[in-house]
Formats: structure tokens, sequence, C-alpha cells
């Protein structure tokens, strides 16, 4: 099994043309030193490679790719079109974005183009073709980095015009359109294409940017800018494959980040990248999740395109990583399909906003630092990793639906409260089987889903066609569906299923919910099992009647105490479970470890353990990534005694302890 690279790529962002030709010959002896093996360049090099209208200037970038060929490197050659030079903005202001207050912005910070800029897509073409044209035939240019973490919103009028045609191949007719977003409310029929307004703070956007008068209207805008940046992506990707054919494709992507649709970005590159940013207090399992969401846009390995070697600048608290978690992060990283580790940056700037983040080279400018000598560390080890690992494949038997119009649409509901947020909600179940050892695929809501033994779908809000008959084949064919209150409520264009809660879910879950309470902060209820045994839970409860479910769990309090809280329903050869409140984490496990036993999920090993666990699996073999997150030492479990460490070579010994940050990867021949 082969990934997409040779090897495992290990740089980063370097930016040689901030220094002076002096100072690149000392890179490469320090980064020779630490194994670096690649670079990422030219990521904000317009204005420098385009300094007028009429004017192109390629020589220091030619030198720089002569350099980095000279000394063996992949090249990740970067497009440069986050950031637009000012000539542009002066010349043609219109190419700038517009933002929510409906303010038009000047020459300024990066992601600063409207995406539906037709001055905007004919200069980045130009551009991206020459770069193309000249560098796509060197041979260490093994992949393609377009933009740079692509985001952010404009509220033009280009993006006004094209919304409209958006909105008219969508729904056809206006009449369509008025009915999927409910229109008569507050008498906002509209007759004409041309009196749809964009739904910012000068329409119908609510001033805080967070809220919406109308929500398929809001959601369809991020659906449409969503798509309109990716028509930019996929724009540069084409030029670039004329010139060349082999080369990966990507760009960098951010996790859980609102704005994008990255399962429908997924599709069109060739590998998935992405920038794992986490705070100094960001749970391992949420970085975890992360890391999973990413392989499982295209249910393949990915690559780390940037994390810091040692602490962010743009953070509230920006604390120093400790000794031996930059490794140990990594580790994780490709544990859970990682097939590089990328930093930025490799040399750190002496100016600008970011000239306090983290670099493999310091300002001090030497290798002997703390942070030099663990980027060396584990760069000798990835090279004697690469020939194990790359293109190796995570798999699991338990999926867990993300979907970033649920994610929309749930956060622009207004009501029943401000406290329930999409990634909140589902790193609250992920959590859960990351304690366990159980390995998790992240899906959309339209994957495979009949490859999992139990799904789940927090706060599955909007259930969209197909979701209905894909989820009832599931369940019917034996398979274990979680499900929980505020899912089943709309569908694809945010109006309400009738009928009663969960909607098109009633079938399976065997319930149906009258009433949702909303509880605020200060407020509690609890679960009660038949055992006796109680659980806190806030934010919501539903007030529901089983119809064909069993009761697990009832509330304890309030006028709706003693209905049922958590219910359970045989529904052909499967079941569902339905979680109607929010609970805390040891009753999220209670009803968890039901639906895992009821669907025969195995964890990654059977000891118990508060050592992280993940595998990858080879052909012939499977690498297990066994890494302590915790401040205590823990026990290596007894499964791999006798086994040998790859990472140094040594036999697994019984009751050997491994401290915090500590990295074993055991190799176990099948």
């Amino acid at each position: 099994m082969s990934g997409k690279f040779k090897r495992i790529l290990y740089g980063g962002d370097y930016n040689p043309n901030q220094w002076g030709k002096e100072i690149w010959k000392e890179d490469m002896r320090i980064f020779r030193d630490a194994r670096i093996n690649s670079a990422t360049i030219n990521v904000f090099s317009w204005a420098k490679l385009q300094p007028s209208e009429e004017e192109f200037y390629f020589d220091e970038l030619d030198e720089v790719v002569e350099m980095l060929s000279a000394e063996g490197y992949d090249i990740v050659m970067a497009t440069s079109t986050a950031a637009l030079p000012a000539w542009m903005f002066r010349k043609y202001p219109e190419v700038a974005r517009t933002d929510y207050q409906g303010r038009h912005h000047k020459f300024g910070q990066r992601h600063n183009a409207c995406p539906n800029s037709p001055v905007y897509q004919k200069y980045a073409s130009v551009l991206v073709e020459k770069l193309a044209q000249r560098y796509g035939g060197n041979s260490h240019v093994t992949c393609w980095h377009i933009n740079n973490e692509y985001g952010g919103e404009c509220y033009c009028e280009n993006c006004e015009k094209a919304f409209r045609v958006w909105l008219k191949k969508k729904y056809g007719t206006i009449e369509a359109l008025n009915k999927a977003w409910n229109l008569e409310f507050w008498g906002h029929t509209v007759y004409e294409w041309d009196e749809i307004v964009l739904p910012n703070a000068l329409g119908d956007g609510m001033e805080d940017g967070v809220n919406t008068a109308f929500a398929g209207l809001s959601v369809d805008y991020r659906r449409f800018i969503s798509d309109s940046i990716l028509e930019n992506f996929k724009m540069e990707r084409d030029i670039i494959r004329r010139y060349d054919k082999d080369a990966v494709i990507t760009t960098n992507l951010m996790g859980t980040y609102k704005g994008l649709d990255y399962f429908k970005w997924a599709k069109e590159m060739d590998i998935v990248s992405w920038d794992n940013y986490p705070s100094f207090n960001t749970p391992w399992s949420y970085i975890a999740m992360s890391h999973d969401l990413m392989r499982g846009l295209k249910g393949e390995p990915f690559m780390l395109m940037e994390q810091t070697p040692s602490q962010q600048n743009w953070q509230a608290y920006n604390s120093l990583k400790r000794p031996g978690q930059m490794r140990a992060q990594s580790y994780q990283t490709i544990a859970h399909g990682a097939d590089t580790i990328q930093f930025f940056q490799l040399r750190r700037s002496v100016g600008g906003c970011e000239k306090f983040h983290g670099a493999v080279i310091a300002h001090v400018g030497t290798e002997n630092t703390r942070v030099f000598r663990e980027v060396k560390q584990l760069g000798e080890e990835l090279e004697r990793l690469s020939a194990l690992t790359p293109g190796s494949a995570n798999e699991a038997e338990v999926g867990i639906i993300f979907d970033w119009d649920n994610y929309w649409a749930l956060e622009y509901t207004s009501g029943p409260t401000v406290d329930l947020t999409y990634v909140d909600q589902i790193h609250r179940y992920y959590k859960y089987f990351y304690d366990k050892n159980i390995a998790v695929d992240m899906i959309p809501f339209d994957g495979d889903f009949s490859k999992y033994k139990v799904i789940a779908a927090p706060v599955l809000y909007m259930v969209k066609d197909g979701m209905k008959e894909a989820l009832e084949a599931f369940v019917k064919n034996g398979g274990v569906l979680v499900t929980t209150y505020m899912s089943g409520i709309v569908g694809e264009s945010d109006n309400v299923y009738l009928g009663g809660y969960p909607g098109p879910l009633k079938d399976m879950t065997g319930i149906w919910a009258e009433e949702i309470d909303a509880l605020a902060p200060e407020q509690s209820n609890e679960v009660v099992f038949a055992d006796g045994s109680r659980n806190t839970c806030s934010i919501v409860c539903d007030i529901m009647h089983p119809e064909t479910a069993e009761v697990i769990a009832s509330y304890g309090k309030d006028f709706y105490a003693g209905t049922p809280a958590v219910t359970k329903n045989q529904y052909g050869s499967g079941s569902t479970y339905y979680i109607g409140t929010c609970m805390e984490e040891d009753g999220i496990a209670r009803i968890l470890d039901l639906a895992v036993s009821d669907a025969g999920v195995t964890p990654v090993i059977s000891s118990s353990t508060g050592l992280e666990v993940t595998c990858r699996k080879a052909e012939g073999c499977s690498y297990y990534f066994v890494m302590n997150f915790r401040d205590n030492a823990q026990e290596i479990p007894s499964e791999f005694v006798g086994y040998t460490d790859v990472l140094t070579g040594e036999t697994v010994k019984a009751g050997s302890q491994m401290e915090k940050f500590d990295v074993k990867i055991i190799q176990v021949n099948r």
C-alpha cells in the first residue's frame, strides 16, 4: 500500500524572499541537520511576482526552486492567490470584499478578494498559468498548494448578482424560492429575482452576524459562498493540471471551520491537507476528532500542511509546547491518517503579525534551541517511518455524521437556546469513543453507512432528501443508530417537518416529542435510570411520548418528571437509541455502552487503558500508535508485550511505564 508521496513529507512554509541570500545557505545546512525534506514556498508572493499589471518577475523564485531541487526537496508550490497586490486594489477597487456590515474594503489583510470578481479571476488565472508553465515540469514540484486557508464571506454587488443566478439554477421559479424560504412570514414575498438581497446586517441578517430572520435564505447564502470560493479553487486546479499531469493538487483546510462545506470541497481535491492549531487547553480528543474529520473527507490519508513547532501567536494565550508535546502531537496526527508533518514556519519572521509565531529556526538564528533539537529528533524518526506507514489505512466500525448544512442551520436557529452549538455536540459523542479507544470515521450524510455497526448522529437537526431512507436501511439491516434532541426538525430549506418531532425519524425512533424545554446555565434536570442511578442533564429536554420505543431512563424533576428521557426502539434487525437531553459525560457513556454492546463493536485493543491507542493497517501488518497524553505515567497494555517499538527497535517489556508525551509504534504482523 502506498500513499500520494514517496516518503513522509517533513518541512513546512519557507519564505526565503524575506531574507538576504546569505541566509539561504545557512538555512539549508540547518534544515539538512533536521532531516527536513520538503518546503512550501510562494504562499504570499503575488506582489513580488507581479509588481504591476503588465510586469512579471520570477528570477528570485527560480533561484529558490533551483536551490531546493538541488537539495532533493519535495517542493509544495503555492499559487500566491490568497493576498492581492496593492496595484490591483488601486486600479480595480471592485476586487475587494464587502463585509457583513456593508463596508467595502481597501487594500490590506489577506483572503481579501471577492470570489465572484471577474477581475480577480482574470488576474489569478494569468498568474497561475505562468507558474504552471514555468514549474509544472519540475519533478521536485510534487504538490501544488492553491491559495491558502480559503475562508470568509463577501456581500458586494458582484456576489448579490451571482447569488441570484445561483438561486435561479437551484429553485427554477420564484414561486419555489418563496415557498422554500417561507417568505409569507413577515410579508417578505418577492416577485422578481432582482428583489432578492443578501442576508447581511443591511438585509435579513441580524446585527450580531449570528442570527437571521430567514434561516433558509442565510443557509443558502452559506452554500453559495462555499460554492463560489470552490469555483476559484477549481479554476486554478484546472489550469495547473493542463501543465502538470502528475503532481498532487490541494489547498489547506482548517478542521471544523464553519465557513466551507469541506465534504463538497474534498471531492475536488487530490488529497486533503489541513492546518492544526489547538489552543493550550484544547482536549486531545478534540484534536483527534479534527484529524478523523479531515481523513473522513475523502476516506484517505491526508496532509498536515501546518502546525507550529512551539507556540502560536494569534490566540489569547500562546503557551509554549512542553518538551515532547510537539513530537507526541505529530504522532497523533500520523496515527489518525496523516502522511506528512509540516510546520508554519521554517524560519521565524522579523516583522508583521506572525513574528512571534513559532518556527524551526527561531530569532536566535541557530540550531542551538530546545525546539530545534525536538524537530531534529522527529525528523530522524520519520526518515525510518517513511518506508512503513504512508498509504496505510484507518479502519472503523463506528461512523459519526458531520454535516455542514446542519452546522449552519442549527446555529442559525432562533431558539430554543444559544448554548446548543454543533461542533461541541458532536465532540461530546466522539469523546466517548476516543476514551474507549474505539476507532471512528467522521462521515458525510450521504456516505456508505453499510461499512459501520454503529452510526451516531447527534443534533441531526436538518434531515435532507435521502437521509431518512439511508438511515432506515442501515437500521433495518442490523445497524445501531444513536441520535438525539434537536434531530429531524427541519428539511433542506429550514422549514419544520409537521406531525411532531423528530419528523422523518419518528418511525425509527419510535417516539414523538411534543415540546422542547430550554434550560438556562443555572438550571438543570436529572435523568433517572431503572436501577435508580441519576445523571445531571442540561441545555435542552425533549418532552416525549413513546410509541413503539422502550424507555431506558426518565426525567427526575419538573412537571415532566417520570416521562421518557432516553429510549430504545427495535426497527427491523437493528435498533435506534434516542437521547432526549444533554447529559453529562457518564450518562452519555452509559447509553453508548449499550449501543456498542448491541452492535458488537470492538475497541482497538481489549485492555482498558488511559493511553490513546490508534491503529493504521498496511498489507500484512498493523501499526499501533500508543501515546500518553495524561499527566501521570501509564502502564503499557499487555497486548504489546514482546513486540518491537519501531521508533527505538526495543522490545516492549511487561509492566513498563509510559510517561507523559511518550510514544511507541508497535508493528504487529498479520
